[in-house]
């Protein structure tokens, strides 16, 4: 089954062309809206848009109809983001009030948005360019809180060439659907550890570097591939779960980067980080049933005699140049 990987590896590759990936795993950063109220009707506002490849993300903020600007908005330029906070004055309050994101449905971006009343009622929303608008409610249930994190863990990781790339190299490995099902629950164990740890600021590990590494780990994956193809020893073949517990530590360091771009609610952070670990575990494991899926569909099919005895050999090299090329434009992004 596994020599036809390398029509799965082309269906990958073709994936992420078309969402500009190759060099960027992760830049579908959210844009940030952040609504606190600080009066009975005057209520201060965060605005943040990120920053791709030096330009701004074409995406504005309207705020509801009727409501008045008190101080205009004072922008900030940051890394990879522009911030902007101003104070309105919205007659009545925000509940039920409509913020609009002009701009959002040519994106393939969503916007965070957070409110906080005086009342206490909280309120953490995930808009899509498909409904680019969101209105206030006076009550949020926890609910709300679980519904935005999960589909933002699926997000991420459906969106993390990277994760995945990592996660087929072991499906390539691994000689039975029972070891890959105790390979993939060590990773995920992992990966979990160090997301909580490092999201609650028990741990800290600098962002650059973890990504690079992530990157060399895939790497070492598909010379492992090879390895196993050509009868040699092979650790990851022998102990696979210690290797993907190993580099699931790696990996959650990675997922907390992404976390930490949109931030978690104060008042439901255990419940906000546990949901989008569970989006995450959901992208992936739906990931996994889609290779198994291609390669159910892919075995019915006739293939040239060359793709059933080097695809092995071509799926790891396509592993390891876009692994590779990941690796150096990272370690590059040092010294710029």
């Amino acid at each position: 089954m596994r020599r036809f990987a390398a029509r799965l590896l082309l269906l990958l590759a073709a994936s992420m062309a078309l969402h500009a990936g190759w060099a960027h795993a992760h830049d579908a950063r959210p844009a940030f809206l952040q609504i606190d109220q600080i009066g009975t009707a005057r209520y201060a506002i965060l605005w943040r848009t990120p920053v791709f490849s030096g330009m701004r993300l074409p995406v504005v903020l309207r705020i509801p109809e009727g409501a008045q600007v008190v101080s205009p908005p004072h922008e900030q330029v940051l890394s990879d983001s522009i911030v902007e906070r101003q104070i309105i004055d919205v007659p009545g309050g925000v509940a039920g009030k409509r913020f609009e994101f002009v701009g959002l449905q040519g994106t393939i971006t969503d916007v965070l948005v957070r409110a906080q009343l005086q009342d206490g009622a909280r309120q953490t929303t995930l808009v899509r360019a498909s409904q680019p608008w969101v209105e206030v409610a006076p009550q949020v249930g926890w609910m709300d809180v679980v519904a935005t994190y999960v589909v933002h863990g699926i997000t991420h990781i459906l969106l993390g060439y990277d994760h995945l790339l990592f996660v087929l190299a072991l499906v390539l490995i691994v000689p039975s659907m029972r070891v890959l099902l105790w390979t993939i629950t060590s990773f995920t164990l992992a990966h979990s550890i160090t997301l909580a740890l490092a999201t609650l600021g028990v741990v800290h590990v600098p962002g650059p570097p973890v990504e690079a590494t992530i990157a060399l780990s895939i790497l070492l994956l598909a010379c492992e591939i090879l390895r196993t193809r050509r009868g040699q020893p092979s650790l990851t073949q022998r102990w696979p779960w210690a290797v993907a517990f190993t580099f699931g530590l790696l990996h959650g360091f990675g997922f907390a980067g992404a976390l930490s771009e949109i931030g978690l609610p104060q008042s439901d952070i255990p419940l906000a980080l546990f949901s989008f670990n569970v989006g995450v575990e959901l992208g992936q494991l739906a990931f996994i049933a889609a290779i198994f899926a291609v390669l159910a569909v892919v075995r019915r099919l006739r293939l040239p005699a060359i793709m059933t005895r080097h695809g092995y050999a071509i799926a790891a090299s396509g592993i390891g140049v876009l692994s590779a090329f990941w690796l150096v434009d990272r370690v590059a992004a040092f010294f710029a």
